[in-house]
């Protein structure tokens, strides 16, 4: 291996690590470091100007490593791996050092031994790159088809984006229709539009689209594979279907709380929900001249501890419609907090209060008691903000419930090998960064089964989870990181622990020469390093975190 010719580039990052570390210092001590044949500092590394440097840098010395100590790899690692292929460089020859996350943001208030710690994470990714060895990435071909499991609004919304773009969709929908949860909901805030004339116009666009095939009363059976050829089983009223897709959206959406036993519901006639109360004002049918909302009905309790989001607007244009269609009508809203973000929906709010609509806050400590013998009669509340108790006559009483994470959570998880949040949501890659992606590549995230969300929010995340999706589909190939395990299967006893700890199933025994070894399927291994560190008979190295690259780093670090 030629000898190592490294180049470190500190970023002051602004005021984030230049206001506490001392910058030039640092590149001055890392100059004297072995194998650093240039050392540099910038304002921003990540600007144009940064990028140019690295590239200028590799060429003019001749760098075959290269190390930046700035930031985070979260966001900025794929921006300098690119500047260094951009010029022959290897990209699994760039080490990155975080001294901002790492260093200066935790020791502010430290700046000399901030300081010292930069120059210490420094010395140990220039120990690592030292040992690093250009990888390459294996090819995959991808199907161009894809899976969207859900067929409600935003499923649908997901799948004509994709259809659109030239790409074969399977649709699969649990319901013997496709439409959702919209299909009972009456009008649609703010703008009061009737869902009908949102789910009608898509409906019939998914069924008369001809690069659309939709399955009904159905559910998918089984998934195996990977990102660019996943093989699907699809059960349709016992008959089976098999096709092979590229990548998958899930957009199951969530289920609707029925709250048995609260404040009556279930066992006196006019206590109904939210949902049930639309589905009779779609009918036309009369809902009384005293109506009370209570909010809050099974959410921010300790069973469940998370606010829906869309619950308080639901309660709101409820209320709003009944009161334009018989001004004369008393309408309440018991609520602990209201929910009402953002400009269009914080005006809707207020014009609620214009019509009439009253709005009464409790606490949990003291909810509404229900008082009447056979039907609710009336609503008794302690008033939070005037201190007393209250009586309100009550023709219906209305619950507003969360929605709650689809049945089919569990099963969908463990089948697609992707994670569930605390309360049984679908658990996105991250919040920020990657908000319709799962962990697993290939597979997206929109809607309702990621956490409560409105039609609007819907359907903005199916574009961006369709457009994540035609990403793989329309190249034609993906090129999974070469970080991965790889298995010495002259040490491997086929004792099958790493099979049994991946998290992403992507190891199982083969049989080589009379006996079983671990395999590693590339293309699904995101090297997180579970199996390496358990492999008892030590047959299993990490590309980019050999054994020998964190030991010089530890050496380093106490040198």
């Amino acid at each position: 291996m030629e000898e190592p010719r490294i180049g470190v580039f500190v970023c002051h990052c602004g005021r984030n690590i230049g206001a506490y570390v001392d910058v030039p210092g640092v590149v001055e001590y890392v100059k004297g470091l072995p194998n650093v044949v240039h050392a540099e500092r910038n304002l921003y590394t990540c600007s144009e100007e940064g990028i140019s440097a690295i590239k200028k840098g590799i060429q003019e010395h001749n760098l075959n490593r290269v190390i930046v100590a700035s930031c985070t790899p979260r966001t900025h690692e794929p921006l300098f791996r690119s500047a260094c292929e951009a010029v022959g460089l290897n990209k699994y020859l760039f080490e990155f050092v975080n001294i901002r996350d790492q260093c200066s943001w935790v020791h502010m208030h430290e700046p000399e031994k901030a300081t010292e710690k930069a120059k210490d994470l420094i010395r140990m990714g220039v120990a690592k790159a030292r040992l690093l060895e250009p990888l390459e990435e294996i090819e995959i071909k991808v199907t161009p088809s894809a899976l969207v499991i859900g067929g409600g609004v935003v499923g649908m919304g997901a799948a004509l984006n994709l259809a659109a773009q030239g790409f074969e969709v399977h649709v699969v929908e649990k319901e013997p229709e496709l439409g959702g949860t919209l299909r009972s909901v009456y009008k649609l805030y703010p703008t009061n539009e009737e869902a009908t004339k949102v789910t009608n116009p898509l409906i019939e666009k998914v069924k008369n689209d001809p690069k659309i095939k939709t399955y009904l009363s159905a559910k998918v059976k089984e998934v195996s594979g990977f990102i660019g050829n996943f093989d699907v089983v699809v059960n349709q009223d016992g008959e089976e279907s098999k096709f092979n897709v590229g990548t998958i959206i899930v957009a199951i959406g969530a289920d609707k709380l029925k709250p048995t036993g609260q404040y009556g519901y279930g066992e006196m006639p006019n206590v109904l929900t939210q949902l049930e109360l639309e589905e009779r004002m779609k009918k036309g049918e009369p809902v009384g001249q005293n109506v009370v909302m209570i909010n809050c009905v099974g959410a921010r309790v300790p069973e469940r501890t998370y606010c829906s989001r869309i619950c308080c607007m639901t309660a709101i244009k409820n209320a709003s419609l009944i009161k334009e269609s018989n001004p004369k009508a008393k309408v309440w809203i018991l609520h602990r907090d209201l929910m009402t973000y953002g400009v269009d929906f914080e005006n809707y709010y207020r014009k609620a209060m214009e019509l009439g609509v009253r709005f009464i806050r409790y606490s949990l400590e003291r909810p509404p008691q229900v008082i009447g013998d056979g039907k609710a009669e009336e609503i008794k509340a302690y008033h939070e903000l005037r201190r007393e108790e209250i009586e309100l006559p009550c023709d219906m009483l209305v619950l507003t419930t969360p929605l709650i994470p689809a049945e089919d959570n569990q099963d969908i998880s463990k089948m697609l090998k992707v994670s569930l949040d605390e309360f049984g949501f679908f658990l996105e890659a991250h919040l920020k960064l990657r908000p319709v992606e799962f962990a697993m590549d290939g597979i997206y995230i929109c809607g309702s089964a990621k956490w409560p969300t409105d039609v609007t929010e819907g359907i903005s995340q199916a574009y961006a989870a369709a457009s994540k999706a035609a990403g793989p589909l329309r190249m034609g190939y993906v090129k999974p990181e070469a970080i991965n395990a790889l298995v010495n299967e002259d040490k491997c006893s086929g004792c099958g622990i790493c099979e049994l700890l991946c998290p992403f199933q992507a190891i199982e025994l083969q049989p080589r020469d009379g006996k079983r070894v671990s395999h590693v399927n590339e293309a699904v291994c995101k090297g997180c390093g579970t199996c390496g560190a358990a492999c008892p008979s030590g047959a299993i190295a990490m590309h980019y975190f050999t054994d020998e690259q964190i030991l010089a780093q530890v050496e380093a670090l106490f040198s």
